[in-house]
């Protein structure tokens, strides 16, 4: 397995890649374990952990990304955000990367600190822009930097097309490759990059995938990140029984898997909620060999 995301991804093969965020309990820590355990044996190209809001989560994510790096076969990427940091914290905080074994960093602007809808301030002394971090850790000993992208229009663009721009503008920072925001469609997806091909993103975009497996949990999560819930794929819920929906949100996610990968999509990003049992049947369902 390559020591880099992109040069994993640009060895070819499906590019199957999971989430996970640092717990906050002993209870969470034994799941995350659990879950990355389970999910191992998939051969993943990267897993990634994420940052928390304003950064709260800095320390256990180094922690645990340096960990993976350490025991398991896995490919630690961790985020890093503009949220709450100087440029002086920002650099200590790669090399704290850097020091645990960690190469591969997804470099966010982050949400503002009064939530996703709120105005974006940006920290004193700090970055304004997700570019200018990922070129802050670019010029750091040979990172290797993604990037979000948003098939539904960022909460604070609320433009597509204006979200196409700054991937571009990222992509020019030096990203290597980009992590979509989940979705619902396909085809929310398909016109996502095709905007973004359209004015030159040339580095692969990454689907994230969220199945439904809780209503009420994945229409928050929407809320809060912008992302359109259809009424079309509601619709396909609506009267069935709660211990039903999982079974069906298994299988929708599988459909729009297969034709994310059927029509050119890189790879697939599944968001697990540090669970690993959804992930392995969508896994299956595709019938994906590992990519070891």
């Amino acid at each position: 397995m390559s020591a880099r995301v992109d040069e994993s991804i640009a060895a070819g093969k499906t590019s199957i890649s999971f989430e996970f965020f640092p717990p906050k309990t002993d209870a969470g820590e034994v799941a995350l374990w659990q879950a990355l355990g389970d999910l191992e044996p998939l051969a993943p190209s990267f897993v990634s952990v994420t940052y928390g809001a304003g950064g709260t989560t800095r320390e256990r994510t180094v922690a645990i990304t340096g960990r993976i790096a350490r025991e398991t076969s896995l490919l630690p990427v961790g985020h890093l955000t503009c949220v709450g940091a100087s440029v002086q914290e920002l650099h200590k905080v790669v090399a704290e990367y850097e020091a645990a074994g960690v190469r591969n960093i997804l470099a966010l602007r982050g949400d503002p600190a009064g939530g996703p809808g709120a105005a974006w301030v940006p920290f004193e002394g700090g970055l304004n822009y997700a570019s200018d971090l990922v070129e802050l850790v670019r010029g750091s000993n040979g990172f290797c930097v993604g990037v979000a992208a948003f098939p539904d229009p960022h909460p604070a663009s609320q433009s597509a097309d204006l979200d196409a721009k700054i991937l571009l503008a990222k992509q020019e920072a030096g990203a290597s490759f980009a992590i979509t925001q989940f979705f619902f469609e396909s085809a929310t997806y398909f016109n996502l990059v095709e905007r973004s091909r359209a004015i030159g993103v040339t580095i692969p975009i990454i689907p994230g995938i969220m199945p439904v497996t809780n209503l009420a949990q994945i229409q928050r999560f929407a809320t809060l990140s912008g992302a359109e819930f259809p009424a079309a794929v509601k619709a396909g819920f609506d009267g069935v029984a709660p211990d039903a929906v999982r079974g069906i949100g298994i299988e929708k996610a599988s459909q729009m898997c297969r034709e994310l990968l059927d029509g050119g999509a890189p790879g697939l990003h599944f968001y697990t909620l540090n669970r690993s049992t959804a992930t392995r049947e969508i896994y299956t369902n595709l019938g994906l060999t590992t990519s070891a």
